[in-house]
Order: structure tokens, then C-alpha cells, then sequence
């Protein structure tokens, strides 16, 4: 048989194979904040099952961990992510504003503005809670050295210093912002260690035993508590803390390139069903299922949650008044 007809049969049949394979074999990449890892080498496989019981295709899910502001410069740079877990609403947004990645209305585009679960903030102390630590008020005492990562790099820690804000409002009042800059100066002072985010932080008082108060997500405290000893730590959730939203979304612009539109959407849509909520309560996460919550109540103690719009005017405000260069923070840890 000659050479060029050999070719002409055998290069379709080539082609055939390979866009039958790259049609039940996909890959995803997530790209997600820094203590999310453990959380989502569990849901991976169980969307992985739910898909190709739904679809007959097989998926290889990758991901992608750092601080979540870190994630979003990186996409901003390249990384072609298709989905973004991310604990911040500004982090997700900045891929919108400046790199028209996702649509203008992407929290409309799943349930609970694109937030499939919660947490607050809370406290991680030392077997028998040797420095009395209960409330915010009890972080300024002259003895407490306290662990959180940096509000310039963490979104974890931004949440942190507003929830601080949030409690010196209710204490001192909104009017009195004396009071309020002066409890902020004294808890930022007793900071014994600014790591860059969440899981570094987790190092430097699990591991490098610094601290007397790891401040960090009520999920981590948690998940912290039953990962490394219930009897050497104790969790302490105060009284008011803050709404910590965990948004998500598609990077539409990479998905469209990728061919992986219908798969981020499911990826995303997942995370609330009833099978993915039980998942999302196991790690301590707080969750919108009716079912899932009455299940898990007696895991979260009642906590009133304050918004980031209640404490600050919402995210873009927190952004320039607080977090900026030479703003409130800054201010606040150079005096």
C-alpha cells in the first residue's frame, strides 16, 4: 500500500482517538486559599464520582493553595485557574476589575452570593486556657502574645482586624473612635508573630510554639484542635464576631479556553448539595442547608455575626480606609 495512502487512513483515526479521549477526560485546576487543602482533597473525589455518575466523563481536579489575595494576583498574571474557593468577596472581585476574567455580576451567579458556606473568627488557646482568654477585650491584656497572619497579605487576617473593629464599635460605641483606634493599637501590639497567611500561622503556634492565641477561622481552630490534640487546646468563639463569606466563581475568560465551561459550573453548583454541606459541616465550616444545620447545631455555639457592610461599609471602603498604604493600619502599627 503506498505511504501517502497509509498516511491518509491512519493520521484520522489518530485524531478520532485523541478527541475521544479529550472528550471523557478533563482537568480542572482550583484555585483556593491557603488552609482550604485538606478540605478539598475530600470534596475532589466526591465531585470526581458525582460527575462521571452524571456525565460518563472522568476529571482530574488540581490545586492550587496559597494566601487568597496571593491567588488572585496570580491569576491576574497567568495562572489559568478555572474556578477560584477563595475567603475574601474583594479577591474574587479584583478578577473582574482588573482582568475582566469573570462576569460584573458574578455573586447573582450562584445561591447566597456565590457563597456555599461560612465561618467567623475565634480563638485557638493552650490546654486549660492559662491566660483567661474569653473575648476580644481579653487580647489586649499586657501578657497575651497573640499569632494571625498580616492584613496586608491575608485575607484570613482582614477578617480578623475587622471582627477587632467590629467588638471595639459595640463596646466603645461607633462615635468614639479614640477608644476604638487605642483597643486596636494594643491588640496589634501584642502580636507576637505576622506570618503571610492562615497555614503559616498555624505553624508558628502548633508547631514553633509561639503564642498564647492563635487567631484564625472558627473552621481552623477547630479542624487545628481535633488535627493536633483536643487536650492540649481549647477553642474559644467570642460572644460578637464577623460574617467570613467564602465566595466562589468560574473564570469564565480561562474556561472558554480551557473547554471546561459545563464542568467549573458543576464543580461550583456541588459545593450545595446535601451531600457536599454534611462534607463542609464535618470541617467546621458553617453551612446553608436547613437539614445539614439541624444535623450540626450543637457543633456551632450561637454567635451574633456581624457584616462587613455593618462594621465598615462593606469591602471596598475596608479596603481604602483601613488596608491601603498609610491608611488606618498602617497608622495603627507605627505609633
Amino acid at each position: 500500500m503506498p505511504v501517502k495512502l497509509i498516511k491518509a487512513l491512519f493520521i484520522p483515526l489518530l485524531l478520532g482517538s485523541s478527541l475521544s479521549v479529550s472528550a471523557t477526560e478533563q482537568t480542572l485546576l482550583n484555585s483556593s486559599y491557603d488552609i482550604a487543602r485538606e478540605l478539598f482533597s475530600a470534596y475532589n473525589p466526591m465531585f470526581a464520582k458525582h460527575w462521571q455518575a452524571q456525565t460518563g466523563n472522568t476529571v482530574t481536579i488540581k490545586q492550587s493553595h496559597a494566601g487568597s489575595s496571593a491567588q488572585a494576583r496570580s491569576i491576574l498574571q497567568g495562572l489559568p485557574a478555572d474556578v477560584v474557593t477563595f475567603n475574601q468577596v474583594t479577591d474574587v472581585q479584583i478578577l473582574h476589575d482588573r482582568g475582566q476574567l469573570i462576569p460584573a455580576n458574578w455573586q447573582q451567579q450562584l445561591p447566597n452570593a456565590s457563597s456555599p458556606y461560612y465561618s467567623t473568627i475565634a480563638f485557638l488557646v493552650r490546654k486549660g486556657n492559662p491566660k483567661q482568654v474569653h473575648d476580644w477585650g481579653d487580647l489586649v491584656k499586657e501578657d497575651v502574645k497573640l499569632v494571625f497572619p498580616n492584613p496586608k497579605t491575608s485575607g484570613n487576617a482582614r477578617y480578623t482586624y475587622l471582627a477587632a473593629l467590629g467588638y471595639a464599635q459595640k463596646t466603645f460605641g461607633k462615635d468614639h473612635q479614640l477608644q476604638q483606634d487605642e483597643f486596636l493599637r494594643h491588640m496589634l501590639a501584642n502580636v507576637a508573630v505576622f506570618d503571610t497567611g492562615g497555614r503559616g500561622a498555624t505553624t508558628s503556634f502548633v508547631e514553633r510554639n509561639i503564642g498564647d492565641v492563635l487567631i484564625t477561622f472558627e473552621s481552623e481552630v477547630n479542624n487545628i484542635r481535633q488535627q493536633y490534640g483536643a487536650d492540649d487546646y481549647q477553642v474559644v468563639v467570642p460572644k460578637t464576631s464577623i460574617l467570613a463569606e467564602f465566595p466562589v466563581a468560574v473564570i469564565e475568560k480561562n474556561t472558554r479556553r480551557n473547554g471546561t465551561e459545563a464542568l467549573a459550573k458543576a464543580y461550583l453548583s456541588y459545593l450545595y448539595s446535601e451531600d457536599a454541606q454534611r462534607l463542609l459541616a464535618g470541617f467546621n465550616y458553617r453551612v446553608h442547608n436547613p437539614k445539614v444545620q439541624g444535623e450540626f447545631a450543637k457543633q456551632f455555639p450561637a454567635v451574633e455575626l456581624l457584616t462587613v457592610e455593618q462594621i465598615i461599609g462593606g469591602w471596598d471602603n475596608a479596603m481604602k480606609t483601613q488596608f491601603a498604604n498609610g491608611r488606618k493600619l498602617d497608622q495603627l502599627l507605627t505609633r
